[in-house]
């Protein structure tokens, strides 16, 4: 198998959510599916938050980050490793997808350390250090798509909460896919209401000083940044009807000026 043919995608959002719109994301990555090799990282913060409020737990956030202490570990364990990784999974099987569920723990897959911040404890938030590459590479080649959970194993033997784009980027990078694609639920990078179908490093620099780019899109276009400078071809931020389609918002090494 060519490394060249593997694209990441990392999904998140309303589209994990049990109903049409996961009917819609796992069809649409069934059509996707067929014509490449594909590694699919996950979040699930929605369902992180309901079982946190059903255990009467309250979330904290730094710099958008999830606070995690002993019991807050456990429920996003508990969320993004079972539910959401077992209903992402089985919708793919259902679809004639050889999906298999994983998170960072299994084989070691994902191994990380304590992130530190310079504004506060996050407690056992993780970072990841190494990507057991060997592991996704047969499943790769024996005709398996990884479905990954971020939770991921530290040198202590107990688990790590990473954010999904980090964990994300970082397989990405390990494996120097050809393309990352971060699904969002706009077409891409939208200025002054126009999609940008492509964008370089210090364009959108620039865009985000001016508050063009801003919100919840400043994470996703600096994981494609980083991804590019580390390494990966080339990172796609789309919304659903843009997987498919090739569309969205480009970053690469190579932008045509």
């Amino acid at each position: 198998m060519a490394l060249a043919e593997l694209t990441l995608l990392k999904v998140g959002g309303a589209e994990l959510e049990e109903g049409v719109a996961l009917e819609a994301l796992t069809e649409a990555i069934a059509q996707f599916v067929a014509e490449r090799n594909l590694i699919i990282v996950h979040g699930g913060g929605s369902d992180i938050a309901k079982l946190q409020k059903r255990l009467g737990l309250v979330p904290r956030f730094i710099d958008g980050l999830r606070v995690t202490d002993e019991e807050s570990l456990w429920a996003a364990e508990m969320a993004l490793s079972g539910t959401v990784n077992k209903r992402l999974t089985a919708h793919l099987v259902q679809r004639g997808v050889r999906a298999l569920g994983l998170s960072g723990v299994d084989a070691g897959l994902l191994r990380a350390r304590p992130l530190a911040h310079p504004k506060g404890d996050l407690g056992r938030v993780g970072e990841i250090e190494h990507v057991e590459t060997s592991c996704l590479l047969d499943l790769l080649a024996k005709g398996f798509v990884p479905v990954i959970s971020p939770i991921s194993l530290g040198s202590d033997g107990h688990p790590f909460n990473v954010n999904a784009d980090h964990a994300a980027l970082a397989i990405a990078k390990a494996l120097r896919v050809h393309e990352m694609i971060f699904l969002t639920n706009v077409p891409g990078v939208l200025v002054q209401g126009e999609l940008l179908a492509q964008i370089d490093p210090q364009t959108a620099e620039k865009l985000i000083a001016t508050g063009e780019i801003s919100g919840g899109m400043i994470p996703k276009v600096r994981s494609a940044l980083a991804a590019i400078a580390q390494g990966v071809q080339t990172v796609r931020i789309t919304s659903l009807e843009g997987l498919f389609q090739g569309s969205g918002t480009r970053f690469s090494t190579n932008q045509e000026r």
